[in-house]
């Protein structure tokens, strides 16, 4: 860095609340431990400055690309400054960053570690090393917690009354996953024609109202959520501890708003899909989900045992349309176009005269042929 970072700070243990304060221009502090993908890109997109970190940004069991995030994009990575610093730093402070030294000039000074690329890039590498020992601990942990889950997740579930209407309607659920709002605004198209039942998944739900859509159910533990966005109207369903304690449900009542409660293990948005197949939607659209290893243990979770259950349970009606936004890039031929619609034709002629019940595959086809062509 050359020469001195001045700037208003904004004060947040959680990353997902501060980004809702931050104005361009000015500085984070954080208290972030093994800082994920989302949360940075939040970061970036809220033009910070600088980021502060109290806690270690870098994992050392798995290589989570979050500082690298926010280096690539030109953001200063000032790292493992202590707790320190919330003796003295309050929110709209003005504090000067000198290299690794943060201050308030004339009151207080701490310092950190600052992280650039070669640093970061060499942390990761280190870290892949451990994936094979991390991976082994998470599979265990899933097949343990899977064990204890499968009967309440893969029997009949008692779901609240909703007054959206499912049947003979598709659900889109949209969570605050990796790169969930480019992908929301990759299927636009497919909104407008099919207007399925738009559920939000916590901060998920703001990213529809972003976009001009009014969810029509909201559910989660209201924890990364607007307040704007849970007056939208939706309806409101609270995930609960599976002895229906529901913390999120008090915020709800601050509000004045009304709200039912699902009791559940697992993560919101498995609760979302449970939802929506027990209802009798026909077909799920699943955009910024969790489904793989470093996403869950970006998430703090170490295993994933509630959403394995869950796609085994909706997997015949369910689209997962993550990174469909990468699928718009280049236009595709007609000669191209016309080959894979001939070959799902095919494909679909020979399946429907083995096996009749074939309807619901029909539409995953089809739709998987929609995201990948913009038609």
């Amino acid at each position: 860095m050359s020469g001195v970072i001045r700037g208003i700070v904004r004060v947040d243990k959680k990353t997902k609340n501060l980004v809702k304060r931050l104005q361009p221009g000015e500085i984070a502090i954080i208290d972030h431990q093994e800082l994920d993908e989302v949360c940075a890109k939040a970061l970036v997109e809220s033009k910070v400055k600088a980021v502060i970190n109290i806690a270690s940004s870098l994992s050392k069991s798995y290589p989570n690309v979050g500082p690298i995030t926010l280096i690539e994009s030109g953001v200063y990575l000032l790292d493992s400054v202590g707790q320190e610093i919330l003796k003295y730093v309050k929110e709209e402070d003005v504090v000067e960053i000198n290299s690794n030294v943060v201050s308030i000039p004339g009151v207080w000074h701490g310092t950190g570690t600052v992280l650039d690329t070669g640093t970061v890039l060499s942390k990761m590498d280190e870290a892949r090393k451990n994936l094979g020992i991390v991976l082994e601990k998470f599979v265990q942990n899933t097949i343990e917690y899977a064990q204890q889950e499968q009967e309440y997740l893969l029997g009949e579930i008692e779901v609240p009354n909703t007054k959206t209407e499912f049947r003979n309607r598709h659900s889109l659920i949209v969570v605050r996953g990796k790169n969930y709002k480019d992908d929301l605004a990759a299927i636009k198209s497919y909104i407008q024609e099919v207007k399925p039942v738009l559920i939000g998944v916590d901060g998920g739900a703001d990213a529809l109202c972003e976009l001009g859509y009014k969810p029509d159910i909201i559910i989660g533990d209201m924890d990364s959520i607007s307040d704007s966005t849970l007056k939208s109207g939706a309806e409101i369903i609270v995930h609960a501890y599976r002895n229906g304690k529901a913390p999120g449900l008090e915020r709800i009542e601050e509000l004045g708003l009304k709200a039912v409660v699902f009791p559940s293990p697992g993560t919101s948005e498995d609760v979302a899909m449970l939802l929506a197949y027990h209802k009798g939607t026909e077909l799920i659209v699943a955009l910024g989900t969790h489904s793989n290893m470093i996403e869950f243990l970006d998430k703090g979770r170490k295993g994933m045992s509630s959403t394995f259950l869950v796609r085994l349970k909706v997997g015949t009606i369910l689209v997962d349309a993550k990174g469909v936004n990468k699928l718009y890039k280049r236009k595709i031929k007609i000669r191209y176009l016309a080959e894979m619609i001939a070959a799902a034709s095919l494909t679909a002629a020979i399946m429907a005269y083995q096996f009749p019940i074939t309807r619901q595959l029909f539409r995953v086809i089809w739709l998987k042929l929609k995201f990948s062509t913009g038609i």
